[in-house]
């Protein structure tokens, strides 16, 4: 089998760059099918009507209405069909990406995904992650070519939610072990190849940056302004993992992800902070080393990404309700089977269950709750105190 490396036609990240999106998107089409939800279109149109006038290209809005449903496709395929324009644009977060990718794929249009947040590796790949209309997981849309093209303003990202940005950090979390189990194992990659060297130094660059700057462009976010280690996470968010997961293969932590949407209390949290977790289970899987789960572990309270089953919305974990997750997580039609050995839902049982055990006291023996919030007793091992 060969190997194979994909990524998206072009990538264009800068602070300003939505006034240019119009001049970028020229050459794919000048009648422009604008997804995007009803609070990110008072966000961007201004720029966009701006950008349009600069290059005589003409704007069509389309309402995302929450979900990357196989409904939500297909009433938004329609919707592109009768509008005559002859370019996708997705902007906004990982659903919508998904979901203008997709209806690009159906419709046989070119597709300009626009990240408003760094919350998730989706824009950069041929793949869409398809869900129920109640928001349950239901299966991977691979699709045949990644995105003509990816456009991030990065002053747009940075002045978004700071949540969202450290959400981004749990989805990339990932992206290096996941990819490091697929090399171990010989799995195949989502676009049908063997993993590359290209790729793998991508998977490392990005956990590396996460570790160097992480904490620094969570700060600077708090504080309502873009430095270098933001731009430096956005581009590991958005890019590095991206091109990493999707050439370097996915495993465990996606796949305990998907297992969790079936719990209702999780909701509320954002896929790469479900990922994150699952990152955590995965390593528990492998029996990581004690250091390795100590930096991971660190990273994550640091960047405040969850630990635990309560810190996901699981305030009284039962065990029926876990092996769920566990069954759905093992289903053949997900990448757990990627792990280089045998998973069964029991073993994926355990590491839940000593996963969240080893957050709670990981959490227990750096932290103690003060005033509300939690007051840092001694730096983690491995991060360095300047990261505290």
């Amino acid at each position: 089998m060969a190997n194979i490396m994909a990524s998206p036609s072009r990538y264009v990240q800068g602070a300003g760059e939505l006034k240019n999106l119009c001049g970028h998107v020229k050459l794919l089409g000048e009648k422009l099918f604008v997804l995007t939800s009803p609070s990110g279109k008072g966000r961007v149109e201004a720029d966009l009507a701006a950008s349009a006038a600069e290059q005589g290209a003409a704007l069509v809005y389309e309402a995302f209405r929450g979900e990357c449903s196989m409904t939500e496709i297909e009433r938004v395929k329609a919707s592109f069909e009768a509008s005559g324009c002859d370019v996708v644009v997705g902007i906004g977060g990982g659903k919508i990406h998904d979901t203008a990718k997709a209806v690009a794929y159906y419709a046989g249009a070119p597709v300009v995904i626009v990240p408003t947040i760094a919350s998730t590796d989706a824009p950069c790949s041929a793949l869409s992650v398809i869900y129920s209309d109640e928001g349950v997981f239901e299966k991977y849309l691979f699709l045949p070519a990644n995105p003509n093209m990816v456009l991030v303003d990065t002053a747009v990202v940075a002045a978004a939610p700071v949540r969202l940005l450290v959400a981004g950090m749990g989805d990339a979390l990932a992206t290096y072990f996941e990819a490091r189990a697929c090399e171990a194992s010989g799995a195949t990659n989502c676009v049908g190849g063997k993993t590359t060297l290209a790729a793998m130094g991508l998977a490392r660059l990005c956990y590396d940056t996460l570790l160097e700057d992480g904490v620094k462009a969570r700060l600077a976010v708090q504080n309502g302004v873009c430095t270098k280690a933001v731009e430096h996470v956005i581009e590991a968010n958005t890019y590095l993992s991206g091109l990493g997961f999707e050439s370097g293969g996915l495993a465990g932590a996606h796949a305990i992800h998907n297992g969790f949407t079936a719990v209702p209390e999780t909701h509320s949290m954002y896929h790469g902070e479900k990922v994150a977790f699952g990152t955590l289970v995965q390593l528990v899987l492998e029996n990581a080393s004690e250091e390795e789960l100590e930096e991971v572990l660190g990273f994550c309270e640091a960047v405040g990404l969850p630990t635990t089953l309560r810190q996901l919305g699981i305030e009284q974990p039962k065990a029926e309700q876990l092996m769920e997750v566990a069954k759905l997580a093992c289903a053949d039609s997900d990448t757990l089977h990627n792990m280089p050995f045998e998973v069964t839902p029991d073993s994926v049982y355990a590491a839940i269950l000593t996963a969240d055990a080893l957050g709670r006291h990981y959490d227990a023996l750096y932290f103690s709750a003060q005033n509300g919030g939690k007051i840092r007793k001694r730096p983690a091992p491995h991060l360095g105190a300047g990261l505290f």
